[in-house]
């Protein structure tokens, strides 16, 4: 039981370091995508390691198992792992909490995905009876819709036919520039497919409430694709611009007042104000790597003793 309790132990280091490493960090803020990567190989380090240590407890307690985890390994490989010694009631039982684990994990993400596709659908729904389809249009993808309203607003709407949604609100505040560089930010949502992040952190979250690394992961997610969002914008038509548009969407909410509706919008304001102090591409690319190496570390401790015995 060696191997499976170090990957507990590896993936309880790794949930309860990475948020503080990143909390103390401002690299994120100024490198949205970069974070965005680390938070994600964090999370998948943990899983992986949960589910290594399901895969090898069951081993242990299990013979049938055994037999088909290690059917093409050697026999020395089959014994530096020490399964039948390794085997008993703790083995069994922790495999059934991780199976288990694993099994409610998946039926959150399904959860979420059905409760995403309803909600979706019902937007899609009031889309077409709010915006309906001109006589001899043809519906297609990526369809900018302009909806009535007096709250300036502008959302990008995923799904089978995807919509960019304005409301006219909007359209009379935001003035050339301004309004391309609110569209920019809600297509950057759409080529980076950030609901894909945002469905599955709110599934761990809500699975698995009590685990801080999930309630931070999906947290962060909410804000760095917004950030994330925002450098796509500027990118194409300058911070200054960006954050003006931000301001004029946001101004009539009381978002900049004494009890703010939206605490991201200030931060994200000042943020494109103030000059930016960007990483260097190699500095990016270290972080980059780091983050790409973290799952890996779960399979090398993993294929450890496997590797001494062929050694």
């Amino acid at each position: 039981m060696m191997v499976p309790v170090a990957l507990l132990l590896l993936g309880a280091l790794t949930a309860a370091v990475t948020p503080r490493m990143l909390a103390r960090a401002d690299w994120p803020d100024r490198e949205p995508v970069v974070a965005l990567w680390v938070w994600q190989c964090a999370v998948a380090a943990v899983l992986l390691c949960c589910a290594l240590s399901m895969a090898l407890s069951a081993a242990a307690a299990w013979q049938e198992v055994r037999g088909r985890l290690f059917a093409p390994a050697p026999r020395p490989v089959v014994e530096a792992y020490a399964l039948g010694a390794a085997g008993g009631p703790w083995a069994a039982a922790t495999a059934l909490v991780l199976a288990l684990g694993g099994v409610w994990s998946a039926a959150m993400l399904v959860r979420e995905v059905v409760r995403t596709r309803t909600r979706r659908s019902r937007r899609q729904a009031e889309l077409r009876l709010r915006a309906p389809k001109l006589p001899g249009e043809e519906s297609g993808r990526g369809r900018l819709v302009v909806l009535e309203g007096e709250r300036p607003d502008a959302w990008w709407l995923p799904g089978s036919t995807p919509r960019l949604v304005i409301t006219t609100a909007a359209l009379r505040r935001l003035k050339g520039r301004q309004l391309d560089a609110v569209l920019a930010h809600e297509m950057g949502h759409a080529q980076a497919r950030h609901d894909w992040l945002l469905h599955s952190s709110a599934a761990l979250a809500v699975g698995f409430p009590r685990i801080r690394v999930f309630a931070a992961f999906r947290d962060e997610m909410h804000r760095l694709v917004e950030l994330a969002a925002d450098d796509t914008a500027s990118r194409r038509f300058g911070r200054l611009t960006t954050a003006l548009a931000l301001v004029e969407l946001n101004e009539g909410r009381g978002v900049f007042g004494p009890c703010p509706g939206d605490a991201q919008v200030p931060q994200r304001v000042n943020r494109l104000l103030t000059p930016p102090e960007r990483l260097t591409a190699a500095h990016r690319l270290r972080l980059t790597a780091v983050g790409a190496l973290v799952p890996v570390v779960p399979v090398v401790v993993a294929l450890v003793p496997g590797l001494r015995a062929l050694g």
